[in-house]
């Protein structure tokens, strides 16, 4: 364990999960809880340096786990140099797809695409997993296997994450089949379900899935479409893929300079995360005080209490699908939101929902929003 991260975990409660009615959060992590850009990307890259030195270059395919870990994935890939694909729950046009199950999750189908992978795996010689959490190991195991049925080569498999809480029988049971694991923190499987009884006082929940122009006030400056988008649903070179977010900030700062400065949230969508991320550390590079975080699908309850770690939520309609659950924890206020996505569809009613709820949040008046699509 690495003492500087002994205080990541935050408990919470999933909304009507049968099958594991907590979520582990990571506060570091940029999903749920808004995080400064550089500490986040600093742990991503102590997570990189877990790995051993075999797994580098060209020859290993990093795969991220949508939603909540693919800046994660992308960053391990960058650091190490190889390839990198994410896990999607997207439709993409023209593609078939691998699917496997998701252990504990409100969304249990999990899909990378095939096409990338008949492409790549004759090529590699190891696969690592890049994870937030890794609780069972199911989830891995049930990509692993479906891994090794479709494409029986030689290939070395690893799991690398931020929490490793697999009891000992799963850690026996990796070791035999020859998958290693590497992570900043070991815990331990503990059900947090009485933990969570201390919390009655329910937060506030704001729902815009219904009429989300009523009452908006718009606080929307100005939208841009940026080309050059690098999708990391599809197989990228982990070196390609940063240099390409690398053009997306470029791009940002030419068109935008004076919007760079003062207190500034930079907002990521669902899966996009790592290319919003990149952006917002590059604006606290430039002398902003910056926040990161994401919409996401995980439905969590929300409570008063000050222990608890989120408190306001507000359920949008998607910007990729508009009847879609979405949600965004804990809008703060700041001098500037920047929404950088990879929603190109141009769906209207997510985008106003998500606007209406930036300028309307409890305690917050954030009347300067910028929308960033990259296409």
């Amino acid at each position: 364990m690495i003492d500087q991260y002994t205080d990541l975990i935050r408990i919470a409660k999933r909304e009507n999960n049968k099958k594991r009615n907590y979520l582990v959060i990571n506060r570091l992590q940029g999903k749920h809880i808004p995080v400064r850009p550089g500490e986040a990307l600093g742990m991503f890259g102590q997570l990189a340096d877990c790995l051993p030195q075999e797994y580098a270059g060209a020859k290993t395919l990093v795969i991220g786990f949508a939603e909540t870990a693919t800046a994660i994935g992308a960053a391990v890939a960058i650091k190490r140099e190889t390839c990198y694909i994410q896990t999607t729950r997207e439709e993409i046009e023209g593609v078939s797809y691998l699917s496997f199950s998701e252990e504990h999750s409100h969304a249990i189908q999990q899909r990378l695409v095939k096409q990338d992978l008949d492409r790549v795996m004759p090529q590699v010689d190891s696969v690592v997993f890049a994870e937030d959490e890794i609780t069972t190991g199911k989830t891995i195991r049930n990509l692993t296997e479906a891994l090794q049925r479709e494409y029986p080569y030689q290939v070395k498999y690893a799991a690398v994450s931020v929490f490793n809480a697999m009891d000992q029988k799963a850690l026996e049971q990796y070791h035999s089949r020859g998958i290693g694991l590497y992570y900043l923190i070991k815990t331990e499987q503990v059900d947090y379900t009485d933990r969570l009884r201390q919390y009655v006082r329910k937060g506030v929940s704001v729902n815009l899935m219904q009429n989300p122009y009523e009452h908006a006030r718009t606080g929307l400056q100005n939208e841009i479409r940026i080309k050059g988008q690098a999708n990391a649903r599809r197989l990228v070179e982990a070196g390609a893929y940063k240099t390409a977010c690398m053009h997306l900030w470029q791009e940002i700062k030419r068109q935008l300079q004076d919007e760079l400065t003062g207190s500034v949230l930079v907002l990521g969508t669902e899966e996009f995360m790592y290319p919003a991320l990149y952006v917002a550390d590059q604006i606290e590079k430039n002398g902003a005080r910056v926040r990161f975080h994401a919409t996401t699908r995980s439905p969590i309850e929300v409570y008063e209490e000050a222990d608890y770690p989120l408190h306001v939520r507000y359920e949008l309609p998607g910007l990729y699908e508009k009847d879609r659950r979405t949600f965004l924890y804990d809008i703060g206020n700041y001098d500037r939101v920047f929404i950088v996505t990879d929603a190109c569809a141009g769906e209207r009613v997510g985008t106003q929902a998500l606007i209406r709820a930036l300028v309307q949040a409890q305690a917050a008046e954030n009347n300067k929003i910028y929308m960033v699509r990259w296409c």
